[in-house]
């Protein structure tokens, strides 16, 4: 994670030879443990570097699906332009590519925090139409505190986007399940991928969703870390205290959640929806039924 320009503006502030090094053997020991797959939700604000990407995902061996779309560092730019001249730019990196690199992105991520501000509603708007010109799903960053992802779903809904193509992230920052099951019922995914997280601790965050699941919504749930290999956003302190507030890394919830789901009483098959059918099925486009 980084700021818009960074990387090749300012190269040198960025250590690209060891960041590579280490997402590769971050993911590389992933990989060992059944990581195949990740979707990498960084974005141009966000300091997006597809070059590096591409090198740690060959050196790896596992799959990075990349994405398009905007953070919420919103370029002045687009703040003061309409969702019909950010949609194609979005349409390029997904038909296209990115960096003039032909990697092409598989995903569209938008956020909102704290609110969906003005500008912030003219990226939903954006994406919504780059969803519905290209097929590739919608995820997004939200503030649970403030229910971020209902204003979310209305845009969305006003855009005629088909909600079972979109994905509310960061709801495992949430624990009351009426915001949930509201959120789930519309027809959304929910992203539950703040894992270990802050707030909110990693044990309550794995009951909510032993709750969903026992609710019936096992189905429309997909989990994440919210992790990076390398954050320039943030103080060299806190950097330093990452390794130790979660240790597993890109296997936290493979380590820890997963087998406290199945303490909790949730079936292999459930587990196996969460890790592998899930995310399939929310990428392809499949139907899957809600609750109700």
């Amino acid at each position: 994670m980084s700021s818009a320009g960074i990387q090749d503006t300012f190269p040198e502030f960025i250590d690209r030879v060891s960041d590579i090094e280490d997402g590769i053997r971050l993911l590389k020991e992933a990989k060992s443990e059944g990581v195949d797959t990740i979707f990498d939700l960084s974005t141009m604000d966000l300091g997006r570097d597809v070059r590096i990407i591409e090198a740690v995902a060959k050196g790896s061996g596992v799959n990075i699906v990349v994405a398009t779309g905007t953070w919420l560092d919103i370029p002045r730019s687009f703040a003061v332009a309409s969702p019909d001249e950010i949609a194609p730019l979005y349409v390029r990196e997904i038909e296209t590519g990115i960096q003039g690199t032909g990697i092409k992105a598989g995903i569209i991520k938008l956020a909102n925090e704290p609110f969906v501000t003005e500008d912030g509603e003219v990226i939903l708007r954006a994406g919504a139409r780059a969803h519905q010109a290209t097929g590739v799903p919608l995820y997004t960053h939200t503030f649970t505190e403030n229910r971020v992802g209902d204003r979310q779903v209305e845009i969305f809904e006003d855009e005629g986007v088909d909600l079972n193509r979109v994905c509310i992230g960061h709801s495992n920052d949430s624990t009351d399940m009426d915001y949930l099951t509201g959120l789930l019922d519309k027809g959304v995914w929910l992203g539950l991928d703040r894992h270990p997280g802050q707030g909110v601790t990693w044990q309550e965050r794995s009951k909510t969703l032993h709750r969903l699941i026992n609710a019936g919504y096992g189905k429309r749930l997909m989990l994440s870390h919210d992790w990076s290999v390398a954050a320039t956003m943030m103080t060299k302190e806190r950097a330093a205290e990452r390794p130790v507030t979660n240790p597993d890394n890109y296997l936290f919830i493979s380590r820890n959640v997963l087998p406290m789901l199945l303490e909790l009483g949730a079936t292999q098959g459930q587990v196996d929806d969460l890790m592998i059918n899930n995310p399939r099925s929310f990428w392809e486009g499949c139907v899957v039924f809600s609750r109700r």
